[in-house]
């Protein structure tokens, strides 16, 4: 029998390593742009939720990996990442005394300046184009957030992960 703790963990780790599967997964260029940020939405979750368990090394070992699987200079999703793990460390007392919809606009807020940095960082690096379509990931991750999180509470309820 593991431990809560061991658990706990393992659960972490599997929802983050899912959120990876499905941050790369192929899709056509035209429907790239409504892919939801699902590591972002993850960490966010596991940052507010379990604050002494998940943090910025959690979001820079996912973004290292991201930065791997994608090809893209190594440390740009590593240092988005770790800064969204930041901003959550920042508000996560806050965070938890919002009501689901107004926890799904702080994502949208957390979530947009991620990906404003993001967008700073492909100027930088690469191609350069300004436009508002890059904030449609967050908008979609917002409005995904009340499920996800009910999903994920429900889950941490059900391994009794503290």
């Amino acid at each position: 029998m593991l431990s809560p703790a061991l658990r706990g963990w393992i659960l972490i780790w599997i929802s983050l390593f899912l959120a990876l599967c499905l941050q790369v997964m192929p899709m056509s260029d035209r429907w790239l742009m409504w892919r939801p940020d699902w590591l972002g939405l993850i960490l966010i979750y596991w940052c507010v939720a379990a604050p002494l368990r998940v943090g910025v090394m959690h979001g820079f070992v996912m973004g290292i990996l991201l930065d791997l699987i994608e090809g893209t200079p190594l440390g740009q999703n590593a240092l988005t990442l770790s800064l969204l793990a930041f901003l959550c460390a920042l508000v996560y007392q806050r965070f938890r005394a919002y009501s689901l919809f107004q926890q799904a606009v702080l994502v949208f807020i957390l979530l947009g300046i991620v990906q404003l940095m993001e967008q700073w960082l492909l100027t930088l690096f690469g191609p350069f184009s300004i436009h508002l379509a890059f904030l449609l990931p967050s908008l979609i991750g917002a409005v995904l957030w009340p499920w996800l999180f009910t999903m994920l509470q429900s889950l941490r309820r059900r391994f009794a992960i503290a």
